[in-house]
């Protein structure tokens, strides 16, 4: 386990440098050199060059800023509204509660990837369209497990006592049930991210999402599908970028469950 939490957290602080210092380094991701049009990797350019002579390790690093704003973006605006959907239908319960289960419920019956494509499409490609309808589908997961920890927690001695002191809703909510749902939201949180890199990427494969001349790694796999034989590093860069990034949080998750798992410490 320390091995594998070991990786996954460099994995992901590599991540994190580069989408926080990519705005300031010196780079050129779209700098056009035609002698040097699908070269293979080589000292001075390691991860080679595109189609249009383009250097795919600078891309990649601002691919990454890219996938890491969206989905740090996405899961915020998910976490929050998702645990606020959850724990209001949780609290009030009655219509409400029936309500939020029965919009849950449709949401789900939708493959979320689909449902994420069609919004794109319907709002027109760009980021901040993807951005949205990426949040729009993120939301679910948190406003389920949400309720469904709430439920188990409303009904506690000190949550009662709060209520016999006079204390208003929302600070219950906030001192009182958050503090004993925040694990296993932070869990879902780490596998919804991995889920929105996913997502963004295949947006951006499908022209949906980052538009060019912005690099994306999902935009980097379709351009480079196109020259699969002749240069695969245009499509290997960016490919085990997306598995190394999301198999580490995949990885950082489970490490996260196992810990706050109670019931595995027995």
């Amino acid at each position: 386990m320390a091995i594998r939490f070991s990786f996954s957290s460099l994995i992901i602080t590599a991540w994190f440098l580069v989408a926080l210092f990519a705005g300031i380094l010196p780079l050129q991701p779209d700098a056009i050199m035609l002698n040097k049009i699908l070269l293979p990797p080589e000292f001075h350019a390691w991860l080679g060059y595109d189609d249009l002579g383009r250097s795919i390790a600078q891309r990649l690093i601002l691919g990454g800023r890219t996938s890491f704003l969206v989905a740090m973006c996405v899961v915020s605006i998910s976490f929050v509204i998702g645990t606020t959907v959850g724990v209001m239908a949780a609290w009030f319960g009655g219509w409400w509660d029936k309500a939020t289960v029965l919009v849950i419920d449709i949401f789900i019956a939708f493959p979320g990837i689909l449902l994420a494509i069609a919004l794109s499409g319907l709002m027109g490609p760009g980021i901040m369209n993807a951005v949205v309808a990426l949040s729009v589908v993120g939301w679910v997961g948190f406003a389920r497990l949400a309720r469904a920890q709430t439920l188990t927690v409303k009904h506690r001695e000190h949550v009662t006592a709060a209520q016999a002191l006079g204390t208003d809703t929302a600070g219950i909510a906030i001192h009182h049930i958050l503090p004993l749902i925040m694990a296993p939201l932070v869990i879902e949180a780490t596998f919804a991210i991995a889920g929105t890199v996913i997502a963004e990427a295949g947006l951006s494969f499908l022209g949906l999402g980052v538009q060019a001349p912005d690099p994306s790694w999902g935009s980097m796999i379709r351009d480079g599908a196109r020259f699969m034989l002749v240069a695969p590093h245009m499509v290997l860069a960016p490919g085990m970028a997306i598995l190394l990034v999301v198999l580490s949080i995949n990885l950082l998750g489970d490490s996260l469950r196992d810990k706050m798992d109670v019931r595995s410490k027995d």
